[in-house]
């Protein structure tokens, strides 16, 4: 190639090139688009936590207590008298009691006049031997702790064969359980008390030795509290020298029932009322 064909090319490459640099100088960008710079990415940058640092904790000093100053407390010391013990009682034997019995039974409200019924020999014997056939529901007919009524019972009749118990036959109990049911409850029970160890050995002495005679008690007041109440009038019979009743099922009542009979609704009410008590108080 010759010179003037070299430097021809030359001349438009030279031409070209100025021609692109005018082009990204004077170049504006069509709208609707955005130029976006982006930035530069930031090194990473290592973080380091730092190490705790233990904190020292000093305890405090406790505060010095305050000085609180205390009244005596006062207290009254009352004396109170120790209880006198009652003198023992010597017992007498039981077969000397009667005596000494009769003046303790004396000693109790309404005593006197309950002693004026009541027999003055072998006196807890007797009294022991009630209350074990009460206990069965059996009356005995002899040895009883009390003296017979003397008043008979009134009757009244109409053909001679046929008798009716009288109201006024009630009456001749009344003095009687009167005397009974004024008895101090409290008193009694403690008379029980003192007296028992002769009332036990009279029970033994009729065959329970191995019982408890306040069993026996308690069994006969239960056996008078559950007799059944019945009204009268009633019709009796007299085929010898003592009164039936005509009514058969009267008759076959155990004796301690028709003994309640006898008393009057009355009497026995109040009776039952005045054991009630007693057992309570046992």
């Amino acid at each position: 190639m010759s010179k003037a064909g070299i430097w021809s090319i030359a001349a438009i490459a030279v031409c070209t090139f100025l021609y692109l640099v005018y082009l990204a100088v004077a170049f504006e960008p069509p709208r609707g688009t955005t130029t976006v710079i982006l930035p530069t990415p930031a090194a990473e940058i290592e973080v380091i936590e730092p190490r705790p640092v233990p904190t020292r904790i000093t305890p405090s000093t406790p505060a010095a207590a305050a000085s609180v100053e205390v009244e005596p407390i006062v207290v009254d010391v009352v004396e109170v008298e120790a209880p006198v013990a009652e003198a023992a009682v010597d017992l007498p034997r039981l077969n000397d009691s009667d005596s000494f019995v009769a003046e303790k039974i004396s000693e109790l409200s309404s005593g006197t006049s309950l002693l004026s019924y009541l027999v003055d020999e072998q006196l807890v014997r007797r009294a022991v031997v009630l209350v074990e056939n009460i206990s069965r529901g059996q009356y005995p007919q002899t040895a009883l702790p009390y003296k017979p009524i003397v008043e008979e019972m009134q009757v009244s009749s109409d053909d001679g064969r046929l008798f009716t118990m009288e109201g006024a036959s009630y009456t001749r109990f009344d003095a009687a359980v009167a005397a009974f049911v004024a008895l101090d409850t409290e008193q009694t029970v403690g008379l029980y008390r003192l007296l028992s160890p002769l009332l036990q050995q009279a029970y033994a002495e009729i065959g329970f030795r191995d019982a408890e005679f306040e069993q026996a008690l308690i069994k006969a007041i239960d056996a008078v509290l559950s007799a059944p109440e019945i009204e009268g009038p009633f019709q009796l019979v007299k085929p010898s020298v003592m009164y039936l009743y005509a009514d058969t099922r009267l008759e076959e009542l155990a004796n301690m029932n028709k003994q309640l009979i006898r008393l009057g609704p009355e009497n026995s009410a109040r009776l039952k009322a005045k054991l009630r008590e007693f057992k309570q108080a046992l």
